[in-house]
């Protein structure tokens, strides 16, 4: 038995291939874990701007790396079929430079989950955002069943509301939000349903897959 099979989540692997250049997806081992730590502790926005609903980036630099690990280690504990979260390194030429996740509850019901995601800022503006981001929608849509994806931005955060809208998100509503103490900021929802999902050349291979969809009761997995 190895660690991948007690935690499948950390077995898999989706291979992207687009007009755009090449990315791997992959589970976030201990090792990646490390080097995505230093990548985000490096800069992934200006100080002055937060484009997160909980604000992690602000910990103090001597907590960030531990909390950055206890936060992932907390996903893998508490995966379930009930809730969870699938969080992913991205490698562009086999080095971490972000990660790209999903989350859900009751997904077995629904079908409904939220994107999230972040990358470092020096491999900003380079469109590798937009790929990432085509490369889970496709991988929820073929490979886990999702009938719709949902994901948010803050008005100040534009970059990732033009990333969205590439994907074919629809705007949702927005809503008055607290994102750091005493801050308002307002938050656009979007939902991207299979019909408007924009591909654009990105296509995906995954290995790994069996395991993780019964981990989460597909396919006859437990469900309990």
């Amino acid at each position: 038995m190895t660690i991948q099979d007690v935690l499948p989540m950390l077995g898999l692997r989706i291979t992207v291939g687009s007009p755009a250049g090449e990315l791997e997806l992959v589970g976030i081992t201990d090792d990646l874990l490390a080097e995505l730590a230093e990548v985000a502790a490096a800069g992934i926005h200006d100080p002055e701007r937060m484009p997160f609903t909980f604000p992690w980036t602000d910990t103090e630099p001597e907590r960030f790396a531990l909390q950055f690990a206890q936060y992932h280690w907390g996903t893998r504990s508490s995966w379930s079929p009930q809730k969870w979260e699938l969080n992913l390194a991205v490698l562009q030429d086999g080095r971490p430079i972000g990660v790209q996740g999903f989350g859900t509850s009751d997904y077995l019901v629904t079908r409904v989950g939220e994107t999230g995601s972040w990358l470092g800022q020096v491999h900003q503006g380079r469109g590798i955002g937009t790929i990432m981001r085509r490369a889970i929608c496709a991988f929820l849509f073929d490979h886990l069943d999702a009938v719709r994806i949902t994901s948010g931005y803050f008005s100040d955060n534009p970059g990732s509301g033009a990333v969205s809208r590439k994907v074919g998100y629809r705007e949702n509503g927005t809503e008055r939000r607290q994102r750091r103490p005493g801050e308002l900021a307002t938050l656009t929802h979007l939902t991207l349903a299979p019909a408007d999902f924009v591909r654009g050349g990105v296509e995906i291979e995954v290995s790994g897959l069996e395991s993780l969809r019964r981990s989460i009761g597909l396919d006859g997995g437990f469900a309990g």
